[in-house]
């Protein structure tokens, strides 16, 4: 009956996981969007990222060793307890045994009254963690935010050479059926039609890229979001990628930078916290001071009381230690010094960083100038050929151009146009990057 009831109860439990386990899947599964914004993708990344997760993860250890560290200023209470039964045997003429019981029970409990401000130079240690475990998070969402965003923007690009190699593609195949009635008719030679037929093929093959393109770079941002393989996904394309922006100046960003970035941050806690270990290291030269108390009873069998020992037993007990620390071995001197050799590393790392934030903010308005001065550059380029390309496809139709110049032109097009693309995508990108350092992640999508 026993274990009919177990095995009942196996089952039912498994059921119900199972049936936990299947109903979130599929409410996850529903809950995806069928298409990613990108402000889906990095609020999904930010929530879902293993390596995010693991740094709050690791912000939630920090919190936990906050309260152990605050919750070593209290007095501690041990309560202890023993109970023995002793049995002897005596042999011998007219041997006889006796069985003794005898135990004791007891409360102690300490608290340190000084330690040169050690645990209270621990709380701010403490707190100093947690704040850089909060910082480390944020750093990796920025690392992670320019990821997702030059990713999704080559997918846009990968759409765009799409939409207009699929215009190309169009173009050509009716430019070769006109050519083919013309032949047919005998108005246009042969190698006039083989020369669109190629220039099809081009195309066609331009298209081809396109799309190929497009699959690896979606395969990349859904790698970055760690989505499983057998998941759809497809991107939103908005009605307008955005405008080219005016640039910021350098020193107004650089400033914003140092003010927020969460690198520069980290570094200027752990400064701090490499002074608060020279603090601890010096403590080693001063006393330590605590206090102490105790209350317990006895009770054995053995006496004449009896059993009622545990009234006539009790005892209490109060008392202060002080430990005074003489000759460590230079242990302390020792601990002073590397605490000091510490907090040096400290500054030089926090320099460092400043260093590197500075170089990538330059590095950054450089290539947002340049990428805006080559997409005006290629708009230019882009409009003269395009009205070339259009005349002398008037031309073609009419039978007043030659083909091989035809199709030289419409190359130069194909070539303006795809500079030009690509220069208006590097721009935004650029821009966005640049603005993500003044910004940060969350301020620039909101």
């Amino acid at each position: 009956m026993y274990n009919s009831i177990r095995k009942w109860l196996f089952l039912s439990g498994l059921l119900v996981v199972t049936s936990v386990w299947t109903v979130q899947g599929i409410y996850a599964q529903d809950t995806l969007p069928a298409r990613w914004t990108l402000q889906d993708c990095l609020r999904y990344a930010q929530e879902n990222n293993i390596t995010v997760n693991s740094l709050r993860l690791s912000k939630l250890t920090s919190e936990q060793n906050l309260i152990q560290s605050r919750a070593a200023l209290w007095p501690n209470l041990t309560a202890s307890t023993s109970h023995n039964l002793n049995h002897t045997t005596v042999t011998g003429s007219g041997g006889s045994s006796t069985t003794n019981n005898n135990g004791s029970l007891g409360l102690t409990s300490a608290v340190t009254l000084y330690n040169g401000g050690v645990l209270r130079r621990d709380i701010q240690q403490k707190q100093l963690d947690v704040s850089m475990s909060e910082l480390d998070v944020e750093e990796e969402k920025n690392n992670l935010y320019l990821q997702i965003i030059q990713a999704y923007n080559n997918i846009l690009l990968d759409k765009e050479t799409i939409v207009y190699a699929e215009d190309l593609v169009n173009s050509s195949k009716e430019q070769v059926k006109q050519m083919q009635a013309q032949y047919n008719t005998g108005s246009a030679a042969r190698k006039d039609l083989i020369q669109l037929e190629a220039q099809l093929a081009n195309d066609q093959f331009t298209l081809t890229s396109a799309q190929n393109n497009e699959k690896q770079d979606k395969l990349t941002l859904k790698q970055l979001l760690q989505l499983p393989m057998d998941t759809g996904f497809d991107i939103e394309r908005p009605d307008s990628t955005g405008s080219i922006q005016a640039i910021p100046s350098q020193q107004q960003v650089l400033a914003n930078a140092l003010s927020y970035r969460p690198e520069i941050k980290n570094s200027e806690l752990a400064i701090a916290g490499a002074k608060l270990d020279i603090k601890n290291a010096q403590s080693g030269y001063l006393p330590t001071i605590s206090l102490s108390g105790g209350l317990g009873t006895s009770y054995g069998n053995n006496t004449s009381l009896g059993f009622s020992q545990f009234n006539n037993s009790i005892y209490q007990q109060i008392g202060i230690t002080a430990s005074i620390p003489i000759f460590s071995r230079k242990v302390n001197q020792t601990n002073v010094a590397r605490a000091k050799i510490a907090l040096e590393q400290a500054d030089l790392s926090y320099a460092n960083t400043k260093t590197i934030l500075s170089q990538a903010v330059e590095s950054a308005y450089i290539s947002a100038n340049t990428a805006v001065s080559q997409y005006g550059t290629s708009q230019e380029q882009l409009k003269y050929n395009e009205e070339a390309y259009r005349i002398a496809g008037e031309e073609l139709r009419i039978g007043t151009y030659n083909t091989v110049e035809y199709v030289q032109q419409k190359n130069l097009y194909i070539q303006a146009l795809q500079n030009f693309t690509q220069a208006k995508y590097n721009a935004l990108l650029a821009i966005d990057i640049y603005n993500f350092y003044s910004k940060g992640s969350d301020a620039v999508n909101k």
